[in-house]
């Protein structure tokens, strides 16, 4: 944090009034359910976005960042979609959206420094404009409760940004503990806070950044969402959530194509994993979840068609080397794996996917371990 303080003090030549953190997510199994009123059991990361931030008289924001070199700026007068550049949208679409909702907030300075890697899968966009709520709510005397900075945050990359996603990503941003995993309803939004204490059990969440490109994530993604939509409405449902296990015959029965019904199928089965996942977390039986992850990776990889060679690499060498289960996280084309890992296998398991991607040809990947963490908060 101090470089973040000395770093704005040397960008905007006075100190910030205040820092706030947002984390990044690992969702640990419970894919594309979020915008299908399902569910999911995301968890906070160690790793972070973090705001300094002060406020300035005239309206204008300047959203500077450690990591870019590009100074953007924009005024909060007139400001609407697709009238700043790409890379403020989020930000200036968190603070479009505070007032639209008649959220009294000025101008602002401010710093953005991350430990999270762009493009990888984590919700760094979830985490900005959490963080970006955040502090203009804090510097302007505003403090809505983490459920609605959540749901303004997505409201930001669904109206301003342009991106499709559902809530799941802002929801463990603001709403995560530490040492648990949340579950989350994404119809109802109610929450249930899930112990998940690997090391008491001698094992690990084992991260794979394998650094693969985002492949027509955007578009790929919204056609997946309007095939689901699409489906829901030729069986009569409101959402996906409603179709259950013991209803998927029938219900693909009714469906015109194989590619929707593979849809529907991995939407259904991965709400009945989910379930199953948090029955054995609460049962404090965590090792058993493992073949869960990887049937989520199969049905993600074959029915919903989001993998690509590099992630599928990353899982067959974790496995391969001893891993009780592993899958892509995240929305997929690319990004992180997460493997479920006893503490002796982390090292073969990590050795193996280095070699791995140097066989194939591919980019060094980076290998990380990870523990539940807390959610976003300020920190001065």
């Amino acid at each position: 944090m101090n470089g973040l303080v000395d770093g704005f003090t040397k960008t905007f030549g006075r100190e910030p009034e205040g820092v706030w953190v947002a984390p990044g997510r690992i969702n640990l199994i419970g894919e594309h359910t979020d915008y299908n009123d399902g569910f999911a059991l995301p968890m906070a990361l160690p790793r972070s976005l973090t705001i300094a931030a002060a406020r300035r008289p005239d309206g204008l924001v300047r959203p500077y960042s450690l990591r870019f070199p590009t100074k953007d700026e924009f005024s909060l007068v007139g400001l609407a979609p697709g009238e700043v550049p790409d890379g403020v949208a989020y930000q200036a679409g968190s603070l479009w959206t505070l007032l639209d909702e008649g959220y009294e907030i000025g101008g602002l300075d401010l710093l953005v420094g991350s430990s999270l890697p762009a493009g990888s899968g984590l919700s760094t966009s979830a985490a900005l404009c959490c963080a970006t709520i955040l502090a203009a709510t804090g510097l302007y005397g505003e403090e809505p409760e983490p459920t609605e900075v959540a749901r303004m945050a997505q409201r930001a990359e669904n109206d301003f940004v342009g991106v499709p996603c559902g809530n799941l990503d802002q929801s463990a941003v603001m709403l995560a503990e530490r040492g648990r995993a949340l579950f989350l309803d994404c119809r109802s939004m109610e929450t249930e806070q899930v112990p998940f204490d690997l090391a008491a059990r001698g094992m690990s969440l084992l991260v794979v950044d394998t650094r693969a490109p985002r492949r027509l994530a955007g578009g790929a993604y919204a056609q997946r969402r309007r095939s689901c939509a699409k489906a829901a409405a030729i069986v009569g449902v409101r959402s996906l959530r409603e179709v259950g296990a013991e209803d998927l015959p029938e219900v693909l029965a009714e469906l015109p194509d194989e590619s929707t019904r593979a849809r529907v199928r991995h939407v259904v089965t991965e709400n009945e994993r989910v379930l199953e996942t948090v029955e054995l977390l609460r049962a404090d039986r965590p090792r058993e979840i493992g073949p869960l992850f990887t049937s989520s990776h199969l049905s993600l990889r074959d029915d919903y068609e989001v993998s690509v060679p590099e992630v599928d690499t990353a899982v067959d060498a974790v496995l391969s080397a001893g891993a009780l289960g592993a899958r892509i996280t995240g929305g997929g084309f690319g990004g992180c794996v997460i493997a479920l890992v006893e503490n002796d296998h982390v090292r073969p398991c990590e050795q193996m996917v280095l070699a791995a991607f140097a066989e194939r040809g591919f980019g060094v990947p980076e290998v990380f371990t990870a523990l539940p963490s807390a959610g976003a908060r300020r920190l001065l």
